[in-house]
């Protein structure tokens, strides 16, 4: 079988998905070695970090192809399909929500068997969260497109039954069968893991993310300047994330109630230092409003790291009972969480101890071999 997987989704920072499909790649180079794999990228040099960093240079089953159109360009619709038929693909992965048309019409049987994964639908349930992305400004198109893949994918994937709620309700069954939507959560890598317990003054407190409203920054800075007013001079806060343009209000805020001099902001960091941020704080705090899966509070637990989440969305589900939960309008809540944490020596030893076991539940190798079972299921054309 031939499978393409569309890696033009690896930007130059990784992202979410980028990380995805990356690791999704090296899981699946590792366990599957009768597939032949064609990956499609559209920058030479993301293929050649991507190839290094996959690990695929030793991998016969694993070919790269230029295509030279981006993702969302009419080019890629009109000739993406063709392309695919002539390099004799039997399945088509999109590990995001676009994906060619006219490669696979509705109701009829598909030449080329397609899986799309969907990683949540945060714009169609909460557009507020999200107010400045183009997905928002369009929501009409995204919300068309979105259910045009669902009525066209033999197979969606997502990556909580959280999400996979939210699919069935929003978009519906690919072929009316609720069992062509399937929830696999995400992995974690295996250098996200324990450097001992830091022994920090002031405390660490570390947020991994964007600056996107539904993230909640703000309501952290908010919960952090409560905090830093009853530990004065005992607590830091650290934020690991590209600052965002479109969302300015997080670096108003903090320069607004004088709160710079005690954070320290990373910008977007990855590899060796995400793992060092994780492994240097004394608890990682995720407030955000929705989550499709949540992988930081995941990355932390693997880490050693005490984790305060939201009690929302799929973040419970991730978290598995490892977390301390909190509702992420409830500033005072999230001060008090995170103060327990740092000042309850038991408490922070058993969450570490909790977040150590729930972490070695996921791993990127299950992830890919669930992923094979779908890319399997039906045979090539899949049953549409």
């Amino acid at each position: 079988m031939k499978i393409a997987i569309d890696t033009r989704w690896i930007f130059p920072e990784i992202s979410g998905i980028g990380l995805y499909t990356r690791e999704l790649i090296a899981a699946l180079a590792e366990c599957d070695r009768q597939n032949e794999y064609l990956l499609l990228f559209d920058r030479p040099d993301l293929q050649e970090r991507t190839w290094a960093e996959a690990r695929l240079a030793d991998k016969p089953n694993f070919q790269a192809a230029q295509v030279p159109w981006r993702i969302f360009t009419p080019g890629g619709q009109l000739g993406l399909p063709g392309w695919l038929r002539r390099q004799g693909v039997d399945v088509f992965h999109s590990p995001n929500y676009m994906i060619p048309f006219r490669a696979f019409p509705r109701r009829r049987p598909h030449a080329i068997r397609c899986v799309v994964t969907i990683h949540d639908l945060i714009p169609l349930l909460f557009p507020q969260y999200t107010p400045r992305a183009l997905k928002t400004r369009f929501l009409f198109l995204f919300r068309a497109i979105l259910r045009a893949v669902a009525a066209r994918a033999d197979a969606v994937l997502t990556v909580s039954e959280a999400s996979r709620a939210d699919i069935l309700r929003l978009l519906g069954a690919p072929a009316g069968d609720a069992g062509n939507v399937v929830a696999i959560p995400n992995g974690v890598a295996p250098q996200f893991k324990p450097a001992g317990v830091p022994a920090n003054t002031p405390k660490r407190i570390l947020f991994v993310g964007r600056f996107d409203p539904y993230k909640n920054v703000t309501g952290l800075l908010t919960a952090f300047d409560l905090l830093r007013q009853q530990l004065p001079g005992a607590v830091r806060l650290v934020i690991a994330g590209a600052p965002d343009p479109r969302y300015p209000e997080p670096l108003h805020f903090a320069r607004q109630r004088g709160l710079e001099r005690d954070i320290e902001w990373l910008g977007y960091v990855s590899g060796p230092q995400l793992v060092a941020a994780y492994q240097q704080a004394d608890v990682f705090v995720l407030p955000s409003r929705y989550e499709g899966f949540g992988l930081p509070v995941v990355e932390a637990m693997a880490c050693g790291t005490p984790v305060v989440c939201s009690d929302v969305s799929s973040l419970p589900e991730v978290a598995g009972g490892a977390a301390l939960l909190i509702t992420p309008d409830d500033a005072a809540g999230i001060a008090q969480a995170i103060r327990r944490v740092l000042e309850e020596p038991g408490l922070a030893a058993t969450l570490r101890e909790k977040g150590l076991r729930r972490a070695a539940d996921f791993s990127w190798q299950r992830v890919a071999q669930a992923t094979l079972r779908v890319y399997e299921r039906g045979g090539p054309g899949g049953s549409r």
